[in-house]
């Protein structure tokens, strides 16, 4: 359940309410001034805080106490008492993010109400972040080439430091996974892991996410920056971030500190920022779309994250991972994957990265019929997959054969379109394909081709007999 903090100068009131809360189930502890009262909070963060605004021989009053915990443990429900209660000092604490007011002498069935919505607005929070969590998954980072091993190498000399790290690649090559792995082994892996993707946000709107906002109804609402506090602030493809919004940013990095939209009071916040990006920032900065400064600041430790093609043996591995991922996930069939489909998926094009080979292997589980190994035709073909000049992309069954065989397949198809492009006529076929026609004539009858008339028409086809 977690417990709760009683902070009041007054001995009675302290203990008087504390008492009451006890015979409820809850567990307290109790603070007389400022000083026992943030060592308490060092010592081991409650579920709730009860706080008078009016603390004697404290060197900070309630209010200050609201502002400095709000600012270092944002997820803590306040709940403010005072017998000098009036209604500018109630809209002051709550508009410092204070969850309720109380006014002494207060009714004890009017406190259990407050503080019984209080803990379940606590225990909520804790859940949720949990439920994030567990959706999120572990930063599971799954490979065995080279190309791999280069990259959790440089991760893990990062992850103990508080250095800022740039990681970069093609999209959906695993840039985030890449930060949670850095997060997940950090000696900040208990805090918030909080991602800010700068394409997705509109640009008038993203001082206000980030920075978080005080208006006199709404009172204060926290931006990511406070729900990172402690933790790691991940900057999703930063090169997209508005240019206004970089300066900002960058001042954050230097003071460690900003002011809420719509405040005035300086928020500290500590924090850990990683960024990733598939442009070249360079560029961006050439081009005046990019400060230099932040560029700097932010490419502390620069990290390259492979793309699919550079690691195309972890591609087995990888498939089953997600196979296995999907299956707890989403109850989807736990199915192997046939010698076919692996040689299939190692020569098929990936321009969409480690992220494309999910969505596919999501698609074919979604889509397959039956539980048993995932063969070839089962997964898609690359069509429209862009081709790289010199080079062709093979496609079916043609990319699992043994070379012999494949070369048959490839030379009986290629012949038989040109053959039929040319009308059946052997003699433009064999000038086209640069053979003599004698050579072309036993090539033909060595691959199973024949040509027929077929509605006045001259045709190839394979011969029944032929072997495949």
């Amino acid at each position: 359940m977690g417990d709760i903090l009683i902070v009041d100068d007054e001995r009675d009131i302290r203990e008087l309410i504390s008492d009451i809360l006890e015979d409820e189930g809850y567990s307290t502890r109790l603070a007389a001034n400022s000083n026992e009262c943030m060592d308490a909070v060092a010592d081991e963060v409650p579920a709730l805080m009860v706080l008078d605004i009016w603390l004697k021989d404290s060197k900070m009053d309630g209010i200050d106490i609201l502002k400095a915990t709000k600012r270092d443990y944002p997820g803590i429900p306040i709940v403010i008492i005072s017998g000098h209660g009036n209604i500018e000092i109630a809209v002051a604490a709550i508009k410092q993010g204070a969850y309720d007011f109380i006014e002494k002498p207060f009714n004890i069935d009017q406190l259990m109400v407050v503080i019984g919505r209080a803990m379940e607005t606590s225990r909520l929070r804790r859940e949720n972040v949990e439920l994030k969590r567990k959706e999120e998954g572990p930063a599971d980072m799954i490979g065995t080439t080279s190309a791999f091993k280069t990259l959790k190498s440089n991760l893990d000399k990062v992850t103990k430091s508080n250095g800022r790290v740039m990681l970069t690649g093609p999209a959906g090559c695993g840039k985030e996974v890449a930060a949670r792995y850095i997060h997940s082994n950090s000696n900040r892996a208990d805090a918030p892991f909080v991602s800010v993707n700068c394409a997705s946000i509109e640009p008038e709107r993203m001082e206000e996410v980030l920075f978080g906002r005080e208006s006199s109804d709404r009172g204060v609402e926290p931006g990511l920056l406070e729900q990172a506090h402690g933790g790691v602030l991940y900057f999703d493809e930063v090169a997209d971030m508005p240019q206004g919004t970089q300066s900002k940013i960058l001042r954050v990095l230097v003071e460690q500190a900003f002011q809420r939209v719509g405040g005035n009071d300086k928020v500290r916040v500590d924090i850990r920022v990683v960024t990733s990006t598939n442009k070249d920032l360079q560029e961006e900065i050439d081009a005046g779309r990019f400060r230099e400064e932040l560029y700097h600041r932010l490419n502390v430790v620069p990290i390259s994250v492979p793309s699919l093609e550079e690691r195309r043996e972890d591609i087995p591995s990888l498939a089953r991972h997600f196979i296995e991922s999907f299956n707890q996930a989403q109850g989807l069939p736990l199915r192997e994957l046939s010698e076919e489909a692996v040689a299939l998926l190692q020569t098929m094009v990936w321009p969409g990265n480690v992220r494309q080979l999910k969505n596919v292997v999501e698609r074919v589980l979604i889509l397959g019929e039956g539980t048993g190994a995932i063969a070839a035709s089962e997964l898609p073909q690359n069509e429209e997959a862009p081709q790289e000049e010199g080079r062709v992309v093979l496609s079916g069954s043609l990319a699992t054969l043994p070379l012999r065989e494949a070369r048959e397949l490839f030379e009986r198809e290629y012949l038989l379109t040109q053959i039929n492009r040319f009308g059946g006529n052997i003699s433009r076929t064999a000038s086209f394909v640069g053979m003599e026609r004698s050579a072309l004539h036993r090539k033909l009858k060595s691959l199973g081709v024949v040509t027929s008339n077929k509605s006045g028409n001259r045709v190839a086809h394979i011969e029944e007999n032929a072997e495949a």
